[in-house]
């Protein structure tokens, strides 16, 4: 029985010579395809995208990132691109990504400024919320915030009113395009604001927070009023007064009508000594009639002798 039963052929085990060599092909080509990559332009920055800045300049961040168009795009490191960019005094966060193929992106956020100045060599700086200064070299940047005027450079005031200013929302100073200083005895911190619709706004660093929620109302409640500028004093109460000129406006007009009634005072006195002298004209009429009269009877008793 057991010499009739088939014999069960084992099969033949690949040879390892077949596998490595399969395995030395894969890594030819594998390599080769790398190296025909790194050669190419896909693997190279083509493309550097910087996004959200508005008071730095595009190549001042750009030389920050310390990368440029050629660079490999695997060897960048974008972490290493986010610090230092940030390194620079006005960015508060970065974040850099890459789009393959050789796209890289810098979304820069900067801090927000509360003011700008103008500095000594006639440059217009950002100040900050510490007010830490920052010079603008962006050309043709928008003025949407108030310009400080006649602060000295280390002024603490200056450093608080930048301070409250950051702690508000930036459309409560849409309207004003100026702030100087002017303080006094009572308010060591008050300040003047000039506003685009022509009011003066006197007030103290210490109020802005309790104010200027209401600067906007108390406006428009005057031009429903027909008053279109004045002083408008925000402190303990709130009042509006005209300008000083218009005061003056007001003094003139009085004069002027009080020149007019000296005018009619002298009229009167003119019309007073011309009735007096009409008077004394027909009394010396009066006086020749009556002499005339006198004579008449004379000359007729004369006739009759």
């Amino acid at each position: 029985m057991e010499d009739r039963l088939p014999v069960i052929k084992k099969p033949n085990p690949k040879s390892r010579s077949s596998k490595k060599l399969l395995l030395f092909l894969f890594i030819f080509f594998i390599t080769l395809l790398l190296i025909l990559f790194f050669q190419s332009s896909l693997s190279k920055i083509t493309e550097i995208e910087i996004q959200g800045q508005q008071l730095i300049s595009k190549e001042e961040i750009a030389q920050a990132a310390a990368v440029k168009a050629g660079d490999h795009f695997f060897s960048v490191s974008s972490s290493k691109v986010e610090s230092q960019v940030k390194a620079l005094k006005m960015v508060e966060s970065v974040d850099v990504s890459k789009k393959f193929p050789g796209r890289l992106i810098i979304q820069v956020h900067e801090y927000p400024k509360v003011a700008y100045q103008i500095g000594e060599n006639g440059q217009i700086e950002a100040l900050l919320a510490d007010a830490s200064v920052v010079p603008v070299t962006v050309q043709g940047v928008a003025l949407d915030k108030p310009i400080l005027t006649g602060w000295p450079k280390d002024d603490p005031l200056k450093v608080k009113l930048c301070l409250a200013m950051s702690k508000l929302p930036a459309s409560y100073f849409s309207d004003v395009s100026e702030i100087k200083p002017s303080p006094t005895d009572s308010y060591p911190d008050k300040i003047k604001m000039y506003t685009r619709s022509q009011y003066e706004v006197q007030t103290t660093i210490g109020y802005l927070h309790d104010k200027m929620k209401y600067l906007d109302s108390y406006i428009a409640s005057l031009h429903s009023s027909k008053i279109t500028g004045g002083v408008i004093t925000m402190l303990e109460a709130d009042t509006h007064a005209p300008f000083e000129k218009d005061a003056g406006k007001t003094n003139a007009k009085d004069t002027k009508d009080g020149s007019d009634g000296k005018g009619n005072k002298d009229n009167k006195d003119s019309k007073d000594k011309d009735g007096k002298d009409g008077k004394s004209t027909a009394s010396k009429e009066t006086d020749a009639s009556s002499s005339a009269d006198e004579k008449k009877p004379e000359s007729q008793d004369t006739a009759r002798n």
